[in-house]
């Protein structure tokens, strides 16, 4: 028992470390009269995958502007109209403004977990989004898009064959495209200790499964308070709250770290 209190104490100081948030290298995603935009594939991804990141934007003394563009109502079991609300306050809880959000529904771009979509589709729907709104970056999924789902890592190639088409244009000013990086399965899955190892500055791009080339890596690490605002929002998609979604609460990397590279576009007439 005479171990008790200094347990106590240690377990108090874990906690107010951890309480705050911390970020590093994110100059990039916050800079002064930034506009950024989240492009996402269905309602959930934003507070599953990105919810550090949109936390930790709306806090930045440089004020950047969100917004956020889905590109499906996730309608693949028939739910759509239902998840388009539990989009709504899910993006409330995150504090994404009510004007700078859209859902779409394209024929073309549905949910279906064996579809990729069409590059040049998804650059004809989030053209007007960018032009229209300044957007001066585009955060979205990698190429492996978390979880290898196809309408996730479409993303990126259609964002970046429209910023290939922006950037002939010498009167049009082209936004900087951001992917979150997808962590092997064993990182993926630690939770917690993924933050407190973050923050600790025990990460390198051989962990993340990177290529060398890639440095300054932008990373955002959520606290405890942020945390909690998470699981709110993603409560809110009470539609989709299987068993398994609480495992993933509870589990994940991405509600607590987010770390981002910048994408490299390719010519138009390139395999990408």
């Amino acid at each position: 028992m005479m171990f008790f209190p200094f347990i106590l104490a240690a377990i108090s100081l874990l906690l107010s470390v951890f309480y705050k948030p911390s970020e590093f290298n994110t100059d990039a995603l916050s800079e002064q009269h930034s506009r950024v935009l989240l492009l996402t594939a269905h309602p959930d991804d934003e507070c599953f995958f990105f919810a550090p990141t949109i936390l930790a934007l709306q806090r930045s003394s440089s004020s950047p502007e969100i917004f956020s563009l889905c590109l499906s109502s996730g309608n693949a079991d028939g739910l759509g109209e239902r998840r388009k609300g539990e989009l709504v306050r899910s993006l409330d809880i995150l504090g994404v403004e009510k004007d700078n959000r859209w859902i779409i529904e394209h024929p073309q771009l549905q949910d279906n977990i064996t579809q990729q979509w069409d590059a040049e589709i998804i650059a004809e729907v989030l053209r007007p989004f960018v032009i229209g709104h300044n957007i001066t970056s585009v955060l979205t999924f990698d190429t492996k898009g978390i979880s290898l789902h196809p309408n996730h890592f479409s993303l990126p190639l259609g964002a970046s064959y429209l910023i290939k088409s922006l950037s002939s244009s010498s009167h049009i000013s082209v936004p900087r495209l951001f992917s979150l990086v997808t962590v092997p399965v064993l990182p993926k899955y630690v939770g917690l200790p993924s933050a407190i190892l973050t923050r600790l500055g025990i990460i390198s791009q051989a962990f993340l499964a990177l290529e060398p080339t890639v440095d300054s890596l932008p990373v955002f690490i959520s606290g405890i308070p942020d945390y909690l605002t998470t699981v709110r929002a993603i409560l809110a998609h009470d539609s989709q709250m299987m068993w398994f979604r609480y495992l993933y609460m509870t589990s994940s990397r991405y509600m607590w770290v987010n770390e981002w590279v910048e994408f490299k576009t390719h010519p138009l007439d390139a395999t990408i």
